[in-house]
C-alpha cells in the first residue's frame, strides 16, 4: 500500500462571511497522479493556495509526510518540497529560459557577496552544476533549442512546460499543477502530458493537478477528486466520478455531461 504523502483534514478557509471551502479532506499518496476537478468557484485554488503556503486555513489541518504543516509560508514549505505552478505561468519574462531554471534551486552561494568574493572557485563550481542540471532540464523537456530565447518570447505551452522544468530544478516530492492545459494548443498539451507522465514513472514525482480539460485528466489522473461549493464531493478512478450523479448535477450549469464525457474517449 502507498504511503500518504499529503493529508489534508477537514481543512476551511473564509474570507469574511464567505466560505470558499469547508471541511475539506482527501489524501494525496506517494506516486501517484491526483486530479482535481470541479466547476468554477468550486474552491480547488483556494485550497491549492492553502496546501502551498500562500493563503492560511481558517480551519482543519494539513500534515505533509507525517508533520503538521498547517499555516507555515510558502518558501517554508518550497524548502520542504511542495512546489506549485500557476495557471498562468510567472517566468521571468526578460531572462532566458536557461537563467530562469538556473535561478531556482535556493542557497546558492553567488547569492551572497562576500562568500561570492572570498570563495570564488567554490561558487563558480556551484554555478556550473546548476547551468548543466538547468541544460540536462531543458533537454529533458525537448526545450533545449530555446535556452537563449528570452522567457517572453515562447508560445504559452512553452511557458507551461518552463514551470515543469523550474520544479525539476528542487528536490520537490508534490508539485502542484494549476490547470497546465489552460491556452495550450492540442500538441504541446500532448507534451505537457507525457512529461507529466515521464516525470512520475521515471523520476518518481507526486502531482496533484487542477484541469478542467477532463480527457487531459481521465489520461494522467488516479485517483480524481471532484469539489463543488468548497467541499469534496466524491473521489475515485475517473468512471466513478463522472458517472456519479452528484457530479454531472454540480457540472449543470457549465455544460457538464458534455464536459465529462469528453474524458470517454
Amino acid at each position: 500500500m502507498a504511503d500518504t504523502l499529503l493529508d489534508i483534514v477537514g481543512v476551511g478557509r473564509r474570507f469574511g462571511g464567505v466560505t470558499a471551502v469547508r471541511d475539506c479532506s482527501f489524501r494525496i499518496e506517494a506516486g501517484s497522479v491526483t486530479g482535481l476537478i470541479g466547476p468554477n468557484g468550486a474552491g480547488k485554488t483556494t485550497l491549492f493556495n492553502m496546501v502551498a503556503g500562500a493563503l492560511p486555513p481558517s480551519s482543519g489541518r494539513i500534515v505533509f509526510l507525517g508533520e503538521d504543516v498547517t499555516g507555515l509560508p510558502d518558501h517554508r514549505l518550497f524548502h520542504k518540497g511542495i512546489v506549485r505552478t500557476f495557471q498562468i505561468p510567472r517566468e521571468f519574462s526578460r531572462m532566458t529560459c536557461l537563467e530562469n531554471l538556473m535561478l531556482v534551486p535556493p542557497r546558492q552561494g553567488g547569492e551572497n557577496l562576500l562568500r561570492a568574493w572570498l570563495r570564488f572557485g567554490a561558487v563558480r563550481d556551484e554555478e556550473t552544476g546548476v547551468r548543466d542540471r538547468a541544460l540536462e532540464v531543458l533537454d529533458f523537456l525537448s526545450l533545449d533549442h530555446l535556452k537563449d530565447q528570452l522567457a517572453a518570447e515562447i508560445s504559452g505551452g512553452q511557458k507551461k512546460l518552463l514551470e515543469l522544468g523550474r520544479a525539476m530544478m528542487t528536490d520537490a516530492k508534490l508539485v502542484l499543477l494549476d490547470e497546465p492545459g489552460a491556452g495550450v494548443n492540442r500538441t504541446l498539451l500532448a507534451k505537457i502530458a507525457e512529461m507529466i507522465r515521464r516525470l512520475n514513472r521515471e523520476r518518481g514525482y507526486t502531482f496533484c493537478i487542477i484541469e478542467h480539460d477532463m480527457g487531459f485528466i481521465a489520461e494522467l489522473c488516479d485517483p480524481v477528486v471532484c469539489m463543488a461549493e468548497g467541499s469534496v464531493l466524491v473521489q475515485g478512478h475517473m468512471d466513478q466520478v463522472r458517472a456519479d450523479p452528484r457530479v454531472l448535477e454540480a457540472y449543470l450549469g457549465h455544460s457538464g455531461t458534455e464536459m465529462l464525457d469528453r474524458g470517454r474517449t
